[in-house]
């Protein structure tokens, strides 16, 4: 049997944890108005009825929270057990498995996508293929919101929340997501930083708005 990849160990791992991850995690967006108002702001410039991508989407609680803005919502992950416990959970949410350096989307087929703390899963030397493939899933000008751990280096879990996991967890300084999101041809438009909430872990974190250029 061929060793497993750093993505199989992934979803391996969130296979694992995807009912816990959902019962801790599924109503986060409550207690995070920013991310609501970031999240509100990619839905206006998407456009009505649009068609908008969860990249990484785990159980599906973005993505739902999108579909309840009135756009049509795609929920895209690696994990199996993640997208079984979102097609339970959501039904009016489209699931799709897939990787982010392959996402199993037509070229051009969204008019927005987010990426909440997905790419923290790739190496740095991945970021550029995986910022390619979101560019090449989105119709030209439309946006893309990135979220992720600012720092530097790699932690790694082999327990979460009581069960075995083998996952590492990558920090990215800003400027090298921003030039990998330059690098496959996408616009930066802004950028924020912010401090962890009581709830959450004690990382920084990063969010860039970006575009598919017309």
């Amino acid at each position: 049997m061929p060793p497993a990849t750093d993505h199989d160990r992934v979803r391996r791992s969130y296979d694992t944890v995807a009912g816990s991850y959902r019962e801790r995690i599924g109503d986060e967006l409550d207690g995070k108005p920013l991310d609501r108002a970031l999240l509100a702001a990619l839905v206006e410039l998407a456009g009505p009825r649009a068609t908008v991508a969860d990249l990484g989407c785990g159980p599906g609680h973005v993505a739902a929270w999108l579909a309840g803005q009135g756009v049509r919502a795609v929920g895209v992950d690696l994990s199996p057990a993640m997208l079984d416990t979102g097609r339970r959970a959501y039904p009016e949410v489209e699931f799709r498995e897939g990787d982010l350096l392959a996402l199993p989307a037509a070229d051009g087929e969204f008019a927005a996508a987010v990426a909440l703390y997905s790419v923290i899963h790739l190496t740095p030397a991945e970021l550029p293929s995986a910022f390619a493939e979101m560019r090449r899933v989105l119709r030209p000008g439309a946006p893309l919101l990135v979220a992720f751990h600012v720092g530097a280096g790699v932690r790694h879990l082999d327990d979460w929340w009581g069960h075995p996991v083998d996952v590492d967890f990558h920090f990215f300084a800003v400027e090298t997501v921003v030039e990998a999101l330059r690098g496959a041809g996408l616009t930066v438009q802004a950028r924020l930083e912010r401090a962890h909430l009581p709830q959450e872990a004690a990382t920084d974190r990063c969010y860039l708005l970006a575009h598919r250029p017309d």
